[in-house]
């Protein structure tokens, strides 16, 4: 019964992290979720040093747990990471990508398009993550699946803090999709695909990398970046 209350627990903060309920930030009082969620402190206690452990809370002394701010560093270590897992799964996956799948792909990147020309950063991000879930959906990896997911996610929160943005990469990520999707159509081999999938990503992870790097030495004001 305790373990099943401590991942009860687990799930509920992972949820609300997700979701954006406790932001970047956010304390979470154990008291108040005890008096929330009628799930006794133990539990709550739990949950927190796992999250702490998978990186989603900071546990602070004399301020308890603090949802994690997630800065720039964050950001490059996420992408670096999900480079690698995405590329991974997508190159698992395309052998078993239809012509059907193909065919979506293709009309998710023209609506990413759309939504780049409308200025909806919201809108291109949410359909980028389904343009590359789709490309390793059919992968059969459980474990791989999980990590994957877990740094989307974790990418997520941090696009949430704070949009990031290189000209012109937007625009560029949408040739690389359309490349990505003509090496899966042609049968290209898993080492390729998974070559282009990962320098796609590291692609983006160089250019905001050295956007940021620039707007430092000219110390411009920060300004809202979107498109990553």
């Amino acid at each position: 019964m305790a373990d099943s209350k401590s991942e009860q627990a687990y799930q509920i903060l992972k949820q609300r992290i997700m979701d954006g309920t406790y932001g970047p930030g956010n304390r979470l009082v154990i008291d108040q979720l005890r008096r929330e969620y009628d799930i006794s402190s133990i539990p709550w206690r739990e949950s927190l040093r796992r999250l702490e452990a998978e990186g989603w809370v900071d546990i602070v002394q004399n301020a308890g747990a603090v949802v994690k701010t997630f800065d720039t560093e964050s950001w490059q270590r996420t992408m670096r990471l999900l480079a690698r897992l995405n590329a991974l799964a997508t190159a698992l996956s395309a052998e078993y990508l239809t012509p059907e799948d193909i065919a979506l792909g293709r009309e998710l990147n023209r609506e990413m398009g759309d939504a780049l020309a409308n200025f909806d950063p919201r809108r291109f991000g949410a359909l980028n993550r389904q343009f590359h879930n789709l490309l390793s959906s059919r992968c059969d990896d459980e474990r791989l699946n999980d990590l994957v997911e877990a740094e989307w996610t974790r990418l997520e929160l941090v696009r949430r803090s704070a949009f990031w943005y290189a000209p012109g990469r937007a625009l560029a990520s949408l040739a690389e999709h359309d490349a990505i999707l003509d090496l899966i159509e042609g049968g290209a081999t898993a080492e390729m695909i998974e070559t282009a999938s990962r320098r796609h990503d590291i692609n983006t992870l160089e250019a905001v990398t050295h956007y940021d790097a620039e707007l430092s030495k000219t110390e411009t004001p920060a300004v809202t970046r979107a498109f990553g």
